[in-house]
């Protein structure tokens, strides 16, 4: 029978975790903590005050069709999921809230498009504009001119309009229904009634 002496390192070995454990550990922790992180920012972008402006300067109520948002047939998209907001060829189109701009181009049928990511992580959509004025990543102030009326995109030969879209990225499932796309209608939502609010 040997007896072997027993080292401090040894010793520790033995009651310590093994890395693999510790690493399973912070990973799980790292992992915690983001999803906490996105879920406060998730929560903090809710939490903004929405200030809404009907983004053609000098328009009213009617100077769109309230009847318009999700008529159906509307050509190629099936369903219409804004207004359109009429005026003169060159006026100023503004932005309808505080955001930031993450899209600007063109695009087949919108033509000329500007995309505002605003409060409540809502998209405000701007189609078929003459020309804009402003860049991607810039921040945009409400009532700021973003660009001028057109009929860019498949509204040339139209009267000039703004073809004004709001995509909610956090869905509102009671908004579903059993119309044409009713599933859609829980991200898109009604231009008209938060414009009159």
């Amino acid at each position: 029978m040997t007896f072997r002496v027993i080292t401090t390192m040894e010793l520790f070995a033995l009651n310590s975790p093994s890395k693999a454990i510790i690493f399973k550990e912070r990973r799980l922790t790292y992992f915690k903590r983001t999803l906490f992180g996105l879920f406060l920012l998730i929560l903090l972008g809710t939490l903004v005050p929405e200030k809404i402006q009907v983004t053609v300067a000098g328009a009213v109520a009617s100077d769109w069709n309230q009847n318009t948002f999700w008529y159906e047939p509307w050509g190629s998209s099936g369903v219409h999921k804004g207004v359109d907001i009429f005026g003169k060829v060159g006026t100023a189109v503004i932005s309808a809230v505080d955001g930031f701009v993450i899209y600007k181009g063109h695009v087949d049928k919108g033509g000329n498009v500007v995309a505002v990511l605003g409060p409540k992580w809502r998209i405000h959509y701007y189609a078929h504009l003459k020309s804009d004025s402003v860049s991607t990543g810039q921040f945009v102030e409400r009532r700021e001119v973003i660009g001028t009326l057109g009929d860019s995109g498949n509204a040339q030969g139209k009267p000039a309009h703004v073809h004004y879209s709001i995509l909610s990225l956090l869905p509102h499932p009671w908004l579903v229904t059993t119309e044409p796309q009713g599933w859609k209608r829980m991200f898109y939502l009604d231009p008209d009634a938060i414009l009159k609010r």
